[in-house]
């Protein structure tokens, strides 16, 4: 049984966006308060999602009485700050990936949630769509038989442009934090299905990748990592060399092509997987149908399930599996030499 949940949302930009539409079709969810730095964004963002309270600054939102939860999508360098005061303010947190630049930070920002009783979750809304549970579903099932390798790759064309929070330094741009922590948890997620678990950390990682010579900032990496039971991932991201994101899985049966394993069902829309057998040319195709409800809604009804348990971690994203995700970003990071001040 899951409570009614009033969210205030720190930040007006594209993705506080989605999850505020989304929000309307969650069965949880609702929208009471929005805080920015320009009271003015934050006043037409109320006004475009239904008058909710326009708050000119995130300290004033967190203030605010009747916000129970906040979700914050600021670019990656405030999370930590406003993560830890969100959870002294007494407010529970669903904060955008990655939760902070690296795993000490990470390890702050959990630790306050636990000092100060509230729910903390990062945002990897994936986990929680149907499609995803399907694809656990079929790797727990051995229909695919042993899992043997997992093909992981977000990579999109952008623009070039220095200024922007994708190339930016200062603004935790480079493709890893913001494209990798995407094949790196999903990896994880499926090496640990494979075992019962809903996560598993490799046992081996290696990481490369290029930084760009105007900003310094990693425009594509690679990865590979080997879990336990000799399973094997190739991983990859990337902002100006692929226009992929697609996710393959490999056992000794047969394998599930999941060409859209990140942001399933964005716009509530069908999804389709793809599971092949040995020695039969014409895949089984899977649908799976999410009618009318936006990706983001699944992960705040989880958000308000949990709280209504009285937990303060919600068992798809636990702290143990963020930690672990931070810990081999850090690596990643390291291993192309990209240090963020």
């Amino acid at each position: 049984m899951a409570v009614k949940l009033n969210w205030g949302i720190m930040t007006t930009g594209w993705i506080a966006r989605k999850f505020v539409t989304d929000l309307k079709q969650s069965r949880t969810g609702r929208l009471v308060a929005v805080g920015a730095r320009k009271l003015a964004d934050a006043e037409k963002f109320a006004q475009d999602f239904g008058g909710a309270r326009a708050h000119g600054s995130y300290e004033a939102l967190l203030a605010d009485p009747e916000v129970q939860a906040v979700y914050i999508g600021t670019p990656h360098p405030l999370h930590r700050e406003w993560a830890i005061k969100a959870a002294q303010a007494g407010k529970h947190i669903l904060c955008e990936k990655p939760l902070t630049m690296n795993r000490a930070d990470t390890q702050l920002v959990i630790d306050a949630a636990k000092k100060n009783n509230v729910l903390l979750m990062e945002a990897y809304m994936y986990r929680f769509h149907p499609q995803t549970l399907k694809v656990v579903e079929l790797v727990r099932s051995g229909v695919i038989g042993e899992l043997r390798l997992i093909k992981a790759s977000f990579n999109v064309i952008c623009n070039f442009d220095p200024e922007h929070r994708m190339f930016k330094k200062e603004l935790g741009g480079g493709s890893i934090l913001d494209l990798g922590c995407y094949p790196v948890s999903y990896s994880r997620h499926i090496a640990g299905a494979a075992m019962g678990k809903v996560f598993v950390d490799p046992v081996e990682f290696h990481g490369s990748g290029r930084l760009h010579p105007a900003v310094g900032t990693d425009d594509f990496a690679t990865a590979v990592a080997k879990f336990p039971g000799d399973v094997l991932a190739e991983l990859s991201c990337g902002s100006t060399v692929l226009n992929n994101h697609s996710a393959q899985i490999y056992g000794t049966k047969g394998w599930i092509d999941v060409p859209n394993p990140f942001t399933p069902g964005l716009e509530g829309k069908s999804e389709e997987i793809f599971l092949h057998h040995p020695r039969i040319s014409k895949p089984e195709k899977i649908t799976i149908a999410s009618p009318g409800v936006g990706l983001y809604a699944y992960e705040a009804d989880a958000i308000a399930e949990a709280i209504a348990r009285g937990e303060r971690e919600v068992p798809l994203v636990t702290w143990a599996d963020t930690l672990s995700n931070a810990t081999l970003m850090d690596k990643w990071l390291a291993s192309v030499g990209l240090k963020y001040d």
